[in-house]
C-alpha cells in the first residue's frame, strides 16, 4: 500500500491512514459513461474516508488511456490486464506478487472450460429470448 500511495502521490497523513484496499473488478472498461465514472469517483472518496485505497482492476487491456488517467487523477490505482509490468500496473503481476496467486495461470489452465461455460450461457439466453 505504501508503494501505491507513493505512486498516487497521496499526502503522507492520508497514506498512513490507509488500513486496506477496496477493489472494483471489471473485465474491461470501454465505456465513456460519465455518470458511471462520477459514481466511481464518489465511491473512491467514500473509500478514502473509511481508510481504504481504491483499486480499479481490469482483467483485459480494454481501458482507454483517458479513462485510466481520470481514475488515476482521482487517486485510484489502475491495474490493467497486461501480463507485463509491475505490481502497480499489471493486474496479473499484482495478483502474483501481492496476493500470491497466479491469476493469469488460472485463466490459461481453464481457458476451454471458461469458453464453453460462456458459450452455454449465451446460447441459453438466446433460446430464452426465442432467437435460436
Amino acid at each position: 500500500m505504501q508503494k501505491a500511495a507513493r505512486q498516487l502521490q497521496l499526502e503522507e497523513r492520508v497514506a498512513k491512514a490507509m488500513g486496506g484496499i477496496v477493489m472494483e473488478v471489471r473485465q474491461g472498461y470501454k465505456s465513456k459513461d460519465s455518470k458511471r465514472q462520477n459514481a466511481d469517483m464518489a465511491n473512491a472518496a467514500e473509500a478514502y474516508t473509511k481508510g481504504y485505497l481504491p483499486i480499479l482492476v481490469v482483467l483485459s487491456n480494454q481501458i482507454d488511456g483517458d479513462i485510466a488517467e481520470r481514475y488515476e487523477r482521482g487517486k485510484w490505482l489502475v491495474l490493467r490486464g497486461s501480463l507485463e509490468g509491475s505490481d502497480l500496473f499489471s493486474t496479473y503481476a499484482f495478483s502474483r506478487e501481492i496476493i500470491g496467486y497466479d491469476l493469469a495461470g488460472f485463466f490459461q489452465r481453464n481457458n476451454e472450460q471458461l469458453k464453453n461455460f460462456t458459450k452455454d450461457i449465451l446460447e441459453s439466453l438466446l433460446r430464452a429470448n426465442g432467437d435460436e
